[in-house]
């Protein structure tokens, strides 16, 4: 995959974000986001882990379409978690960078000392 492709895919999540930051004080009858938001952290935190689950689910079958509707389920919602913390998708980029070329043992490691 090229870098410009890579850059347009990133970009999706920047955008999922801010649409659902707009729609945190909307009609919760007309918005599926606002819906969650209303209904508070604990609702949105168990739509993040069944979305996690039917992820996995579908990694295991080997439907490969099906994880990826999935994933992008568990990213939305996700998202919506996120946004209800007050925490920002560049905080987590920002971990991410700093992992970067790191292993994950040693990654694991470093977070028990």
């Amino acid at each position: 995959m090229s870098d410009d492709k890579k850059a347009v895919n990133a970009k999706v999540l920047d955008r999922l974000y801010a649409t659902v930051q707009a729609r945190k004080g909307a009609d919760p009858d007309t918005s599926y986001t606002a819906k969650l938001f209303h209904r508070g952290t604990a609702k949105i935190a168990q739509k993040v882990g069944e979305e996690a689950v039917e992820t996995v689910i579908e990694a295991v079958r080997g439907d490969k379409a099906a994880m990826a509707s999935e994933s992008a389920d568990l990213l939305y919602h996700l998202m919506v978690l996120w946004a209800d913390a007050g925490l920002e998708p560049a905080e987590v980029w920002e971990k991410l960078a700093q992992r970067e070329g790191t292993s994950g043992i040693a990654e694991k490691k470093a977070r028990k000392a």
